[in-house]
């Protein structure tokens, strides 16, 4: 027997905040603030950096704000969930993803004051300077997924079955 579609977007983000917040729990205690660790020289290093805004570091400083806007953003995802392919396992998961990462960065600002960011892409340049992609966690990734598979599934299913046909399953 299959839980129902709430229980498994809920379980989705369960899982999503217990990673979330046990990798971020990990590199605290054993990196630390401001702390980095090289993992692949001139491309990947494990930092422990804390970023009171949004993607990016845009609204830089309102992390208040940030927070009242995720609680509402999951009050929307879940009173809205009808309109996503709630209906699919796919859209479930889709929601699920989405919700907990956004619990996982809520949790950071309400406990730490801003979002715990660990992985860090870069390159480095000839003159030594790097040219890098903005610090990010777990959660990060859960909700770009998450919204890349809701676009996804809303293209195929427009796509390949019009509008009003059934959507792609997972």
């Amino acid at each position: 027997m299959s839980p129902s579609p709430t229980k498994r977007m809920l379980l989705v983000a369960l899982v999503v905040l217990f990673s979330d917040q046990i990798t971020k729990i990990l590199i605290l205690t054993f990196l630390g603030y401001g702390h980095e660790w090289s993992v692949v020289d001139g491309f990947l290093r494990i930092v422990c950096w804390g970023n009171t805004g949004a993607a990016w570091s845009m609204f830089y400083g309102n992390n208040k704000f940030l927070a009242g806007l995720a609680f509402f953003a999951l009050i929307a995802i879940y009173l809205n969930r009808k309109h996503f392919d709630f209906h699919t396992a796919g859209g479930q998961i889709a929601l699920g993803l989405m919700s907990g990462g956004i619990l996982g960065n809520l949790v950071d600002r309400i406990h730490e004051g801003h979002v715990v960011d660990f992985i860090y892409f870069y390159l480095r340049q000839r003159g030594g300077d790097e040219l890098g992609f903005p610090a990010f966690n777990l959660a990060d990734v859960a909700i770009c997924t998450g919204v890349g598979l809701v676009f996804l599934f809303a293209w195929h299913s427009d796509r390949v079955f019009g509008s009003e046909s059934p959507r792609l399953e997972i």
